[in-house]
């Protein structure tokens, strides 16, 4: 009987954006196909992969990717892993795609496990106009008109969550789902 595989989606927290963190995309491809995925692709040059491997779950797929890393190639990173599936229905509950009409001021912020969405929740009864805060079951959406680096919101959500949560754009989220959804 053939096994049955999944397509999976790996976005590692703090990688390429210092000097301390850099990994060349070319040694994470590596690494992951070392850890019997195939199909691995990467997005970007900050931590984002496709890949496809054996049914299990996002959290144990997690923990040997940032097991690997940490022993291979020496950096610490955090990483969440979806299914293409949740990743499809995450950019489906996105309750302020009214603003994807400038997808690099609009982001995903992908939350590790439940309590991160129960922690985020005082955030949603603060005013932060003209930025906006949704909540969705394993995502927050922050909405940053005037870019991220001037908004307090992205303080405030890393300040409650830190490694619990990894924040894209809409736009790259959008390239890393159609990547996912595509033949290899």
């Amino acid at each position: 009987m053939a096994q049955t595989r999944e397509r999976y989606i790996a976005l590692l927290r703090g990688v390429n954006l210092g000097g301390a963190k850099k990994v060349a995309m070319a040694d994470l491809r590596a690494l992951i196909e070392e850890l019997g995925y195939s199909e691995v692709r990467t997005i970007l040059n900050s931590g984002n992969v496709v890949f496809s491997g054996a049914k299990a779950t996002p959290d144990a797929v997690a923990e040997d990717i940032e097991a690997a890393i940490a022993a291979r190639l020496r950096v610490k990173s955090r990483v969440t892993v979806l299914t293409a599936k949740q990743l499809a229905a995450i950019m489906r509950q996105n309750p302020l795609l009214e603003h994807a009409a400038n997808p690099s001021r609009l982001h995903v912020a992908f939350l590790r496990d439940k309590s991160a969405r129960t922690r985020l929740k005082p955030l949603t009864e603060r005013d932060w106009t003209p930025d906006a805060l949704a909540i969705g079951a394993s995502a927050a959406y922050l909405w940053c008109p005037n870019g991220m680096s001037v908004s307090d919101l992205p303080t405030a959500v890393d300040k409650l969550l830190r490694d619990d949560v990894t924040v894209r754009t809409w736009g790259t989220v959008s390239k890393i789902a159609a990547l996912a959804e595509s033949d290899t």
